[in-house]
């Protein structure tokens, strides 16, 4: 039986044309984008800035074609952390197209001077950067096929380059590229990504560019889980809708937004977005904060048998130890951006952990931990262990980031949780040396591992002595009994 009201939207969508191109449909940006800009449109002298959803991928299948059914219309939940639900339909994608089917269309629409702003959700690993050079990979097997067929592209990079070469001739004009991902600095990964692929395939074109396209940095904030088959039987059934394409997510949004845009924009800031001229402050806030405090409380909360973040989080033990982490251990270096309450933002982050009805997998925040910590923990650490070592500070704590390594260590090394239960470790960028290290009975050599190197752990003694009696302690004790006696 339906219980939740879906809140309509006034805009007639017939009137809307679309000026943004967005590469991507899925969750994230039908909860993010689509959300603001559904907004937006409520305003009538927005009204040329709706979406046209390009899908491109051959797994894209189904949900193209439930979207394409529902008229690029579907409903969004959004869960509050007070238990309150809101459901609304959005319209803001009022073209769609695949391009296994549809591939002209989407070129066609790069190139046609209403599409104004191309963006991209398509994750950290579609930008095609090597983590060991940092460089674009030109040898890719599908960016090597678009190099030298630009008229049938399979990749991103190929549609644009071949949609914007069609610009160019046309006299359309410029254009921005905007990625919506989660990365740091994503505007300056886009532009290495795109520029270098254009470079290879046409000079005249990336000359071009280099003059007539920006790539704006962005900086996104909204857990929107996958929807599994259940969650969208359970979300119809509680809205009264026949939805096939559903999204739900958490009543927290920020997008903030380097306001650089080269061929004129939305309004997106009367709808929530922060337009800037730099989102580095941000982006350090939400690193150090929000991603760091996810890899601090994963791996002892898996090991003490939690599996789902907000379980986690209403034992006020973990709550207790993630905010003092949040509170010792990062305010001291995070400088807040401007107009932003740091501790009203903590207690946020708190309570958006600790939502129920957008739970998140505690096994999710332990994957792939040799790329998280670089980006989240060590620069932090770094700056503690130099304040230390210079008695700029005297009151520098490491007992918890020293026991977030002993978890870290502990996890990886013997894959058994406190209650016994065995489990598999996903952590694909470590390599043959690091496990070596791992398994060394010698715990010291651990700190050696790969994702450690920016700074020399084993020579700074405060740290390493708290680590070792952990490590010992955790083997000995479990991870929450440690947690107990020697960190809160």
């Amino acid at each position: 039986m339906a219980n939740q009201t879906v809140n309509g939207y006034s805009y007639n969508r017939n009137q809307v044309k679309a000026g943004i191109l967005h590469f991507g449909v899925g969750n994230f940006h039908r909860a993010h984008l689509e959300y603001m800009t559904n907004k937006l449109l409520e305003n009538n002298t927005q009204q040329n800035w709706g979406i046209c959803g390009a899908m491109i991928l051959p797994g894209d299948d189904r949900l193209y074609h439930a979207l394409k059914k529902q008229n690029g219309e579907y409903t969004l939940t959004v869960c509050g952390r007070d238990d309150s639900i809101n459901v609304y339909k959005i319209g803001a994608l009022v073209e769609l197209y695949w391009g296994i089917e549809e591939q002209e269309q989407i070129l066609q629409k790069i190139a046609s001077k209403d599409i104004k702003i191309i963006t991209l959700t398509i994750t950290e690993g579609g930008y095609n950067i090597s983590r060991q050079t940092g460089e674009f990979m030109l040898d890719n097997a599908q960016v090597a096929h678009d190099i030298e067929n630009p008229g049938k592209p399979v990749t991103a990079f190929g549609y644009v380059a071949e949609g914007l070469r069609r610009r160019k001739a046309a006299g359309n004009g410029p254009i921005t590229i905007l990625s919506c991902d989660n990365l740091q600095h994503n505007g300056n990964t886009a532009r290495k990504a795109f520029m270098t692929f254009v470079e290879a395939q046409d000079k005249e074109l990336a000359a071009w560019m280099e003059e007539n396209v920006t790539f704006p940095n962005s900086m996104v904030d909204r857990i929107t889980p996958a929807t599994r088959p259940e969650d969208i039987e359970r979300l119809n059934a509680q809205n009264g809708t026949h939805d096939e394409a559903p999204v739900y997510c958490e009543d927290f949004i920020q997008w903030v937004v380097e306001d650089n845009f080269v061929a004129g924009r939305p309004a997106w800031e009367t709808v929530g977005a922060q337009m800037t001229d730099d989102v580095t402050a941000f982006e350090n806030m939400k690193l150090s904060l929000l991603n760091a405090s996810h890899t601090l409380l994963s791996y002892p909360s898996f090991l003490a048998g939690y599996r789902k973040v907000d379980a986690a989080m209403h034992d006020e033990r973990i709550k207790k130890f993630v905010r003092a982490f949040m509170d010792e251990d990062i305010t001291p270096y995070v400088p807040a951006p401007k107009d932003t309450d740091l501790e009203a933002y903590k207690q946020c982050l708190v309570e958006r952990f600790a939502n129920r009805m957008v739970s998140d997998q505690v096994a999710r925040l332990c994957f792939d931990g040799a790329s998280k910590f670089p980006v989240y923990v060590m620069p932090n650490l770094e700056k503690m262990i130099a304040d230390d070592a210079s008695g700029k500070r005297t009151d520098v704590e490491f007992k918890r980031v020293a026991y977030l390594f002993a978890a870290y260590r502990h996890y990886l090394k013997y894959k058994v949780d406190d209650k016994g239960a065995a489990y598999e470790v996903a952590d694909p960028w470590l390599t043959v040396d690091d496990w070596k290290l791992i398994e060394s009975d010698n715990a010291i050599d651990f700190l050696g591992v790969s994702a450690f190197t920016s700074t020399d752990l084993k020579a700074a003694p405060h740290f390493t002595e708290l680590y070792q009696k952990m490590v010992e302690d955790i083997k000995e004790k479990g991870a929450m009994q440690v947690l107990e006696e020697e960190i809160l």
